[in-house]
C-alpha cells in the first residue's frame, strides 16, 4: 500500500519536521499533515513545503477528529522524546510520550481508514546494566527493567503499540528502536554532552557507545512509511566507540567523577541548563548499550550510510568542535615522557 494521506507527529522537532518535508517532496503522497503543540521554526516550516501544519495536542482526544476529517491512512508517531523542556519538562515529557501515545492509538483504532502505523522507539527499552549481553537482539529484554525517564516511557509506549496491533490486526505496525542520534543538525542530550568543554564521566567505567546519524534515522523512517515492513527493528550504525574514544575525538577533556558524586554533578549541569541528565541516561554513560542490526539489513533492507565512528566524526566536524588542547602539544609531551622513560631504563 502506497500512503495517500500521511500524518506525522512532533513536527516542531528535527526528525518530525524534516520527515514531513521529505513526504511533502514526494509527488506520490497526496497530502501531508504535521501535528505538534507548537509550530516549527521559520526555517523548518519553509522546508516542509506543502505539508500542512496542524496545531494539536495528541494528548487530547480531539486528535481523532484530525485523523478522521483528513481521511488519514498512514500515521508516523515521531514525537516520543528524551529531551524535557522547561522546569516541568520531565512531567510534560512523560505525559506527551505515554498519554499522547495512548490517545493517538485510540484515534487510530477508531478510524477504519488507518492502514499503517510507524512508531519511533529507542534501544533504551533494553536498559543499561552490568549484566547486559554484549549485543541485544529484538527478541531480548532488559535484565533490569527501566524504572524511570525516557526508557520507562518507551517501554510503556511499546506495550500500548503491541496492544493496538492485537486490536487492529489489519494495520501494519512498524516499531523502530533507534540507537542514540548524533549529527551536526540534531540537538539531543548526547550532542550537548560531547560539546561540553569538560566532559564528566563515571570513574572506573568506559561505556561502549553505538550511534546513528540523524540523516540515517530520517531515511529509515521514510522507508518504513513508504513500504510494507511491519515488525520491530533495531536501528544503529555499524561498530561502536568507547566513551573515552568519543571524548578524545571531540577534542574534549574527560573528568572522571566518583559514582557517589554523579547525582550532584548532574544537578549542577541541569541547573546551569547545559545538559539535563536523567538516571537512565547516566546508566547509559556507565555501561553503554549495543544492539544487533541484522534484521534491519536482511529483512528491512537498509544499511546505514554512516558507521558509528563516521557519524560521530561528522557531528564533530559539522559542529566545528575544536580541541581544547593543541594535539601537537599533547603529542610532544607524550614523546618527551617516552624518551624520558627510555633514558631511565637500565
Amino acid at each position: 500500500m502506497t500512503p495517500r494521506i500521511v500524518l506525522v507527529t512532533g513536527v516542531s522537532r528535527f526528525l518530525g519536521g524534516h520527515l514531513a518535508a521529505r513526504f511533502a517532496a514526494n509527488p506520490d503522497i497526496e497530502r501531508v499533515l504535521g501535528v505538534d503543540t507548537v509550530p516549527p521554526g521559520r526555517d523548518l516550516l519553509r522546508r516542509m513545503g506543502r505539508a500542512e501544519f496542524v496545531r494539536a495536542d495528541i494528548r487530547n482526544p480531539l486528535i481523532s477528529k484530525v485523523i478522521s476529517a483528513a481521511s488519514v491512512d498512514t500515521v508516523v508517531h515521531a514525537s516520543v522524546t528524551a529531551n524535557p523542556a522547561g522546569p516541568t519538562g520531565r512531567t510534560a515529557m512523560k505525559e506527551m510520550n505515554v498519554i499522547g501515545t495512548m490517545q493517538l492509538l485510540a484515534a487510530c483504532q477508531k478510524s477504519p481508514l488507518v492502514r499503517r502505523l510507524v512508531v519511533k522507539s529507542t534501544t533504551a527499552v533494553y536498559g543499561s546494566s552490568s549484566r547486559d549481553p554484549a549485543v541485544f537482539t529484538e527478541e531480548q529484554g532488559p535484565r533490569d527493567l527501566p524504572s524511570s525517564g525516557y526508557a520507562k516511557d518507551a517501554v510503556e509506549v511499546e506495550g500500548y503499540v503491541r496492544g493496538f496491533g492485537r486490536r487492529r490486526p489489519d494495520v501494519e505496525v512498524t516499531t523502530l528502536r533507534f540507537a542514540n542520534f548524533i549529527g551536526p543538525r540534531i540537538d539531543t542530550v548526547l550532542t550537548r554532552y560531547f560539546a561540553l568543554p569538560v566532559v564528566p564521566t563515571v570513574l572506573g567505567y568506559d561505556a561502549r557507545v553505538q550511534l546513528l546519524h540523524s540523516e540515517d534515522a530520517l531515511a529509515v523512517l521514510e522507508r518504513a512509511t513508504l513500504h510494507s515492513l511491519p515488525g520491530v527493528y533495531n536501528v544503529g550504525g555499524d561498530g561502536v566507540l568507547m566513551l573515552s574514544q568519543a571524548i578524545r575525538r571531540a577534542g574534549r577533556i574527560a573528568v572522571p567523577v566518583p559514582s557517589q558524586a554523579v547525582p550532584t554533578v548532574g544537578r549542577l549541569f541541569r541547573g546551569a541548563r547545559l545538559v539535563d541528565f536523567s538516571p537512565d541516561q547516566m546508566r547509559f554513560l556507565n555501561f553503554g548499550r549495543v544492539v544487533d542490526t541484522s534484521l534491519l539489513r536482511d529483512e528491512f533492507g537498509f544499511v546505514p550510510r554512516w558507521t558509528t565512528t563516521q557519524a560521530f566524526d561528522d557531528y564533530v566536524s559539522g559542529r566545528g568542535l575544536r580541541p581544547l588542547i593543541d594535539p601537537e602539544r599533547v603529542s610532544a609531551v607524550e614523546h618527551g615522557l617516552l624518551d624520558l622513560v627510555a633514558k631511565l631504563r637500565p
